[in-house]
């Protein structure tokens, strides 16, 4: 009897510190977060000839379905948008025109991916998915068929690692691969070069609101 009372206070005792534990990850967590990219551009000698430096920063945001604290499927859309200039490339190098030229670019991507809880504050993960993207060039100086205005579909792989900071904030930092072929190529500086990807390699900054 004496053995028995014991084992049901200690029962007591657990339950709820078992249910507390258990509370810290939430079988369904909605968690938006807002995006910050710095890809460097596949079409290097494109975006070198245009802009004067192959990578760009796009800024952005989404949401994040997360179940069981493991895995989760996640939504983001980001832009960026700069002012160039057309130029050509004979022999290898590229020759400015002088022209502005206004490119802006915009990612909507899909992905879902696995999260490993490797300790309380940090946890690593990887995902893969597709992604839809939006080109457009405009210059106020554009003949005829200049002006670009195109949608493609693509690849996206990442992987990083999520660092809580606070119950309901995290700090995820990873690397993201974009794949995007035929978006361009078809006409100026693009064909010359012979690139037809606008994908490329990116580090992403995101800052997650939830548990």
């Amino acid at each position: 009897m004496k053995t028995t009372l014991s084992l049901l206070v200690v029962l007591m005792l657990a339950a709820p510190a078992a249910a507390q534990q258990a509370g810290d990850v939430p079988p369904l967590s909605i968690r938006p977060f807002v995006l910050g990219t710095l890809e460097s551009f596949a079409a290097s000698e494109t975006f070198d000839a245009v802009f004067g430096r192959t990578y760009q920063p796009f800024f952005g945001g989404g949401v994040q379905v997360l179940v069981d604290g493991t895995y989760f499927v996640e939504l983001s859309a980001s832009r960026f948008k700069d002012t160039g200039q057309r130029a050509f490339i004979s022999g290898g190098q590229a020759f400015p025109l002088g022209i502005p030229l206004t490119a802006t670019f915009t990612p909507f991507e899909i992905t879902g991916g696995y999260r490993y809880n490797l300790t309380p504050t940090i946890k690593p993960y990887g995902a893969a998915g597709v992604g839809f993207y939006h080109y457009t060039e405009t210059s106020g100086f554009s003949a005829a068929g200049e002006d670009v205005d195109t949608r493609h579909a693509g690849f996206v792989l990442n992987g990083g690692a999520e660092f809580r900071l606070h119950r309901w904030i995290g700090l995820a930092l990873d690397v993201q691969y974009t794949h995007v072929p035929g978006i361009i190529g078809t006409a100026g500086v693009s064909q010359q070069a012979g690139e037809t990807d606008l994908g490329g390699v990116a580090g992403r900054l995101k800052l997650v609101v939830g548990r």
